[in-house]
């Protein structure tokens, strides 16, 4: 039976399963921002390694915060390739990347709260280390009984273990629980060779999303409203198999 649930959460909670690639984009397209879309992506890159490689996210910061320093990532790179962006404010982009996400995360306070109210449930989430605080900013820290962060526990996606100790966390063992993600590659395989079900909720992504030769999710979905009938569908079909 599934006991316990371990969310994602970039991409999954905070866009409804769009991969933040794609949010940002969408509003450099807004601001007229002159780059193309494979330049945009080589600069998206770039500032998540910056990000991951220089530390400068601290605890206390708030969610705009973070977008500020991946956006400046983002057009540091961009001016390097001789891009004129004198004219352009990245802190609109990261205002209407940060009201994105709330929108998000508001409406998905309804399904959390459901599915608190019957199972444990913890973030497990490649993150900068102030996921805690990102969390309580949107109201929704309350719902989980844990947090599993790679930059305070020192595992990544894809590494299996961070899976691990998800569900060490709800004191469950991993197929008891059932990880929700929007990535294939970064949540469902390695959930699935943590020992964990899965639950994909495909949306936009990369293009790399597709799937993966010899792995599968136990379920598709589309939009996290539809994530309490899953759940209850894959409840019921593990029920009938023993």
């Amino acid at each position: 039976m599934i006991k316990g649930i371990l969310f994602d959460y970039g991409g999954t909670i905070d866009t409804n399963g769009t991969h933040w690639a794609e949010v940002i984009w969408e509003h450099y397209q807004k601001y007229n921002v002159p780059v193309d879309r494979e330049l945009f992506l080589d600069a998206y890159r770039f500032g998540e390694r910056s990000l991951a490689v220089n530390r400068v996210v601290e605890p206390l910061h708030h969610f705009y915060d973070v977008m500020m320093l991946k956006i400046g990532y983002q057009f540091e790179w961009l001016l390097e390739k001789g891009i004129d962006l004198a004219s352009f404010d990245q802190s609109a982009i990261a205002d209407d990347c940060a009201y994105f996400a709330e929108y998000a995360v508001q409406r998905a306070i309804p399904v959390l709260g459901s599915l608190a109210q019957s199972y444990p449930m913890v973030v497990v989430s490649n993150f900068y280390g102030n996921i805690t605080t990102v969390l309580e900013d949107f109201g929704i820290m309350g719902f989980f009984k844990s947090v599993v962060e790679s930059a305070v526990v020192g595992v990544r996606k894809p590494d299996p273990e961070i899976y691990r100790l998800g569900a060490q966390a709800l004191e469950l063992a991993p197929g008891e629980c059932v990880v929700v993600g929007d990535s294939f590659s970064k949540d469902i395989v390695p959930a699935r060779k943590a020992g964990c079900r899965t639950i994909w909720l495909k949306g936009i992504g990369l293009g790399d999303e597709e799937g993966n030769a010899g792995h599968t999710s136990d379920l598709i979905i589309s939009d996290l409203a539809d994530l309490p009938g899953a759940i209850k569908e894959l409840s019921d079909v593990f029920r009938t198999a023993n």
